[in-house]
């Protein structure tokens, strides 16, 4: 396995991360995702994805099981929240740690940064971020970072707004891949950023839930080099089998830079797939939005908001 630099956080993370999704799809056994991660800990990975909403809880709870019998000592887990408000942030966050069955998680992220009023709510005196800065303070997480899907300038605007409150994220998760560079891109717009202020950076959706794959441009071991050979800490990856771990570490194992010309070769397959989003439909449309979907996740607007609302 190989290890890099977690941002400015000083910690040393695995290039692959498991990511935490499909752990606990109802086709994939709480027996088997238990042997994913804990295969993927013995091996050297070391970074845990997962999210508060993933399938109801089921992602967590396989994980915190997985933890057990020593394996939490070797892992830095990374789990997300989708509230907005401070209440219901700290709400799904002493639920993470209960699922999880963990004293403090590494790694907290606001999740699904989709929309423009976001980092607002986030970052009101009594949103999601408030929370995270108190738990951090007592001890329940260690890192904050944040996640989106949808535009690059959303991300960027995330980090104007933490700017202006005075706050610094120690992660940024975004989609990067073999077609992001063609299509509102977050590679070309948040990644030098992020490199510039020294965040760590979580590339994801690498093969897009094997959405990118149906192109027929690239391979899953292209996807992932692809992913990698940019200046990330962690590309996070779903596994449902043990071979596609496999494949995860044998992408690994054969990990080169990628010249000029196999990038641009690259390129140039997936561009003319890449150009509409067709294929990165979490940029281009709902179906990946789950805060969208469950508004209640997010909690209540802040007070003055509802207001000025007409009764």
């Amino acid at each position: 396995m190989i290890y890099r630099t977690l941002g400015s956080t000083g910690d040393k993370v695995s290039a692959i991360g498991v990511g935490g999704w499909h752990l606990g799809l109802k086709t994939v056994n709480e027996q088997l995702a238990i042997r994913i991660v804990r295969s993927a800990i013995d091996r050297g990975i070391n970074f845990l994805d997962n999210c508060w909403d993933y399938n109801d809880g089921a992602s967590e709870l396989r994980m915190g099981k997985a933890l057990r019998d020593g394996y939490r000592a070797r892992a830095f887990v990374m789990t997300k929240i989708d509230g907005r408000s401070k209440k219901e942030a700290a709400r799904q966050l002493d639920e993470s740690l209960r699922r999880l069955g963990v004293d403090y998680i590494d790694l907290v992220q606001h999740h699904e940064i989709i929309r423009f009023d976001d980092p607002h709510r986030i970052f009101h005196p009594e949103g999601a971020n408030a929370a995270l800065v108190e738990a951090r303070e007592a001890g329940k997480l260690r890192y904050i970072g944040f996640t989106g899907h949808k535009d690059p300038r959303i991300h960027l605007h995330m980090l104007e707004v933490a700017e202006e409150n005075g706050f610094r994220f120690d992660t940024v998760q975004m989609p990067l891949n073999v077609m992001d560079a063609h299509y509102r891109s977050f590679e070309k717009l948040v990644l030098p950023e992020l490199v510039k202020q020294k965040i760590g950076v979580l590339g994801m959706k690498s093969m897009a839930n094997g959405i990118l794959l149906k192109s027929k441009t690239a391979t899953p071991i292209e996807c992932l080099h692809y992913a990698l050979s940019l200046p990330t800490s962690v590309v996070i990856t779903g596994m449902d089998s043990m071979e596609i771990l496999d494949q995860a570490f044998a992408a690994i194992e054969s990990l080169h830079p990628l010249s000029n010309d196999e990038r641009e070769s690259l390129l140039a397959r997936t561009r003319e797939a890449a150009a509409n989003g067709r294929f990165e439909p979490f940029k281009t449309s709902s179906i990946f939005d789950g805060t969208a979907e469950n508004p209640q996740w997010l909690g209540e607007e802040p007070p003055e908001i509802r207001e000025l609302m007409p009764a």
